[in-house]
């Protein structure tokens, strides 16, 4: 028999958990539905519970003690007639008509102090509750008015089954602030499995992704809205530049799927938006929609026909074949392997199988295909092969949904890999023209600008994916190359730093400031960073072999490039040009770029904006290599 149930309103789980806690801590054994098993019947178990709870403790706040909260009151009726009831407050509110002959303690401002005095009552309440003896009295106190500007950022516990309601409008009228700067924290997993947190996080992950194709929206990117994930609304929408939270709760079982959502107002944590669906499994993309549509609805944003076809374009209906398609982005994010990013790709094949029109599952197949081939193909066979297989998925996607942008953006990613320039830059282009604007887009497509030496350009989109994704390390890493590109030194080592600060391992980011002090004309302080880049060596020899060169210690420089072509063999060619180039060695920095371009080196693309190619650049060769590589 556990000794406290904790009865509240799913979206206060975040403001819950700290008390539940502070409960547990003081030795308490306490229930609340995080305790549920996956699968198991959600009525069924909180009814047990419920009934066996010698204390339950019903928690009365906005949501729980008006009409939404309407399971919290249910849950309320069946402790009072247990005799069992113990209410408390943790907003300036009085319980709802009939629950309130108990007194509710108050806790509105509780900070997580177990010293706490009110807290010190409470735990007193509780243990006379269980032990059945009488509770303390102690005055009564009007319940304060005003909003409660702290707010929960997930969603838990039970709700009536069925959506709630027409769109819940709820404490502002829609687009009352005129931000539509917006951040999606990843939904919180209330499967009872930690196994499902693929499926919760991957919904919030779409949702980003079918709001960024709403244009009048700026939408957080996944990693920075990661990194907040347990902050209140307020503080995610300070650190992240936006006016608007989304945040919210998933549970499923074997068949149904429920899925809470909030918008909240950064400024002042106050509800814009709220409803909660009962659906079958295979409605997934159904929700996203339908949420995406209400958002846009809240942020005075008016959606066209096409708009609201691309909320869904490119998604599925089939519940398996979601669940395929969100554990290989799962698996994907985390492999590093090429049978682990191989396995993933089975994953995105056997989705495909059970939906042959998921184009989304196609166009993230190709993708991972671009990427395991430029890592791990051995030959030229292989390298052939992978990229004529990332191909086909992506005009697969294509061939389903003919303006998906998301299909145009992987045709770039092929096609630069396969070093035709001109087409790479078509296919990035027609995906940015349909809606393609999210941060990995923009920062991806900024860096291949920045290759073809397109600076200003280049560095526009780099700095609207930081925008997008200010507590990305990646963002910031790629903005510093960019900026590398445009020959910024100074701003590059600034991004890198930056980049260095959420991420102190990022060997990138060491990179990025020891090549540029190396093209500032400060070897000695480049060679300082680049000792400092210890995972990556054939990167870190590269910049040594030009570093000592400069310094003019031929035998050092000698030395690092003999290991850098021990350990790179056919697959570095050019970064030898590189090395060559800039020890004023001409012929050999082009024999090395025509070998790079015989093993297909991908490093080739970036010849025309790379910084270490100058000293070739009035060679008429160079421009004979960029025919070849049909730079536009």
């Amino acid at each position: 028999m556990v000794d406290v149930f904790v009865s509240y309103k799913s979206e206060d789980r975040r403001r819950v958990q700290p008390l539940v806690t502070a409960l547990e801590a003081d030795g308490l054994s306490v229930w609340w539905d995080a305790h549920i098993e996956g699968g198991a019947g959600w009525r069924q178990s909180i009814q047990q519970a419920l009934d066996a709870a010698r204390c339950v403790l019903v928690v009365w706040t906005r949501r729980s003690a008006g009409e939404e909260g309407r399971f919290v009151h249910d849950e309320a009726t069946r402790a009072q007639r247990r005799g069992v009831y113990l209410p408390v407050r943790l907003d300036a509110v009085e319980p709802p008509l009939g629950f309130g002959e108990v007194q509710a303690l108050s806790l509105t401002g509780w900070r997580t102090d177990r010293a706490d005095p009110r807290y010190q009552s409470l735990l007193a309440d509780i243990w006379a509750t269980i032990e059945r003896k009488p509770r303390a009295a102690r005055s009564t106190g009007a319940a304060a008015s005003g909003l409660d500007r702290r707010h929960v950022l997930a969603g838990g516990g039970m709700l009536a089954l069925g959506a709630a309601g027409a769109g819940g409008w709820l404490l502002l009228k829609p687009g009352s602030a005129a931000a539509r700067g917006i951040a999606v924290l990843p939904f919180a997993n209330l499967s009872g499995d930690p196994a499902q947190k693929y499926f919760s996080d991957g919904l919030a992950e779409e949702l980003r992704g079918a709001l960024s194709r709403v244009g009048k929206l700026k939408v957080i990117g996944r990693t920075s809205s990661e990194a907040v994930r347990d902050e209140d609304a307020t503080e995610a929408g300070r650190r992240l530049g936006v006016g608007n939270v989304l945040t919210g709760s998933v549970r499923r079982s074997s068949e149904m799927i429920r899925v809470s959502a909030q918008l909240i107002d950064g400024s002042d944590g106050a509800q814009r938006w709220t409803e909660t669906y009962d659906r079958p499994v295979g409605d997934a993309l159904a929700v996203q929609a339908d949420i995406a549509e209400n958002v846009a609805r809240a942020l005075s944003v008016t959606l066209g026909q096409a708009e609201r076809r691309a909320l869904t374009a490119g998604g599925t209906k089939n519940a398996a074949a979601q669940d395929l398609y969100l554990k290989a982005r799962s698996e994907f994010a985390s492999a590093s392997s090429e049978p682990a990013m191989r396995r993933a790709i089975g994953l995105l094949d056997a989705a495909l199988a059970l939906d042959p029109n998921f184009a989304e599952a196609a166009v993230r197949k190709s993708n991972f295909l671009v990427d395991v081939t430029n890592q791990y193909a051995s030959d030229e066979a292989a390298v052939t092969s992978g990229f004529a297989q990332a191909e086909a998925a992506a005009k697969l996607a294509l061939g389903i949904v003919p303006d998906l942008a998301a299909a145009f953006s992987a045709l770039g990613n092929t096609a630069r890999a396969r070093l035709d320039g001109s087409t790479a830059l078509a296919m990035f282009e027609r995906g940015r023209s349909l809606g393609g604007n999210d941060a990995a887009t923009l920062s991806n497509f900024g860096v291949f600008l920045a290759y073809l030496g397109r600076r200003e350009e280049s560095v526009r989109l780099a700095e609207q994916a930081v925008a997008l994704d200010p507590l990305d390390p990646v963002s910031q890493d790629r903005r510093a190359n960019v900026l590398r590109f445009a020959r910024r030194y100074p701003d590059a080592i600034a991004s890198a730093h930056q980049a260095l600060q959420l991420a102190p391992q990022r060997q990138l980011a060491l990179v990025r400031i020891a090549d540029s002090l190396l093209l500032l004309g400060r070897p000695q302080e480049a060679l300082v960073e680049y000792a400092k880049s210890t995972d990556d060596e054939f990167v870190r020899l590269t910049g040594q072999a030009i570093a000592y060169a400069k310094l003019g210690n031929r035998a050092a420089s000698d030395r690092a490039f003999a290991r850098l072509r021990e350990i790179g063999e056919d697959t570095g060619h050019y970064q030898y040009a590189e090395v060559h180039a800039q020890r004023d060695e001409i012929d050999e920095a082009f024999a090395s770029l025509d070998l790079a371009w015989k093993f297909r080196d991908p490093g080739l693309m970036q010849v025309r904006g790379d910084p270490f190619v100058d000293p070739l650049r009035r060679d008429p060769r160079l421009a004979a290599i960029e025919r070849r590589l049909r730079l536009p």
